[in-house]
């Protein structure tokens, strides 16, 4: 090892700067030290913060959601937070009419088929006043009727879709003529509505719900808008995962929210 001597001082005067340079050195790499300690305990917090936040989406996404009884079929809640409801098929339209219409309920169809019978369901709505539903949970649940139907598979704009009050309905056929099963006879008079497709997916009390924008909109801080198109729907169902990052979600969820073909607007 090397040592450079000021020529210029003595030797106890190149001894004490050495140690001076000595103590400043120390001091520097003590100064050192303590900062490393501290980013390591930093890192140490961060790393159990970052466990912990692991173990909390773990056991949200383990815990048990309550299924609700409307889950087997298509539903939404309107932006009057009225329960929507509609058949998946033959046999859930023969259930949504058969078992879940209630007199003052209404009842949305078309003449297309294939098309879900929809009902508005006025329970725990009824405020003894008569009061009528709101209009524009009538044309949400008309928008909601199209866009279950086959018309949204085959990119129709629109389509005509009816409002009949329950006692309309029947399983009742006209001489000579057979009712097949989730199908079901409209007597009297139509109010017709002619919706725009319009739907949207997003998480609702930890649940996929889907429906018209507007309502969906109104109900789900996060959302997706959803258009017609033939997109692999597991694709789709990755795709609005990812986006809505829902821990609560399921792929098999949003999948049975989507309609039966779409994309994701871009």
């Amino acid at each position: 090892m090397e040592i450079a001597l000021d020529i210029r001082k003595s030797v106890d005067e190149n001894a004490a700067s050495y140690f001076e340079k000595a103590k400043k050195e120390k001091r520097k790499i003590e100064g050192t030290k303590k900062i490393v300690e501290d980013y390591k305990a930093k890192l140490s917090s961060l790393e159990q913060e970052n466990e912990k936040g692991k173990s909390e989406k773990k056991l949200l996404h383990n815990l048990p959601i309550k299924k609700e009884w409307f889950e087997k079929f298509r539903w939404f809640i309107s932006s009057d937070g009225y329960l929507v409801i509609g058949g998946r098929d033959a046999a859930t339209n023969e259930m949504v009419i058969k078992k879940h219409t209630g007199a003052d309920d209404l009842v949305f169809h078309t003449d297309m088929p294939g098309s879900p019978f929809v009902v508005v369901k006025r329970e725990g709505k009824d405020d003894g006043k008569g009061r009528d539903i709101p209009e524009s949970t009538l044309n949400e649940a008309a928008v909601f009727t199209a866009i279950f139907s086959k018309a949204w598979k085959q990119g129709l704009a629109t389509l005509p879709v009816f409002c009949v009050k329950p006692e309309q309905v029947s399983k009742q056929a006209r001489s000579g003529e057979y009712i097949a099963r989730g199908a079901f006879m409209i007597y009297g008079q139509k109010k017709f509505y002619n919706p725009a497709m319009s739907c949207a997916i997003g998480i609702y009390q930890g649940k996929a719900m889907s429906g018209p924008l507007s309502a969906i909109k109104k109900h789900c801080s996060q959302y997706i808008e959803l258009l017609q198109g033939d997109d692999k729907l597991s694709d789709v169902a990755k795709a609005v995962n990812k986006q809505l990052g829902g821990v609560l979600l399921g792929l098999d969820d949003i999948m049975r929210a989507l309609p039966a073909s779409c994309r994701i607007k871009k």
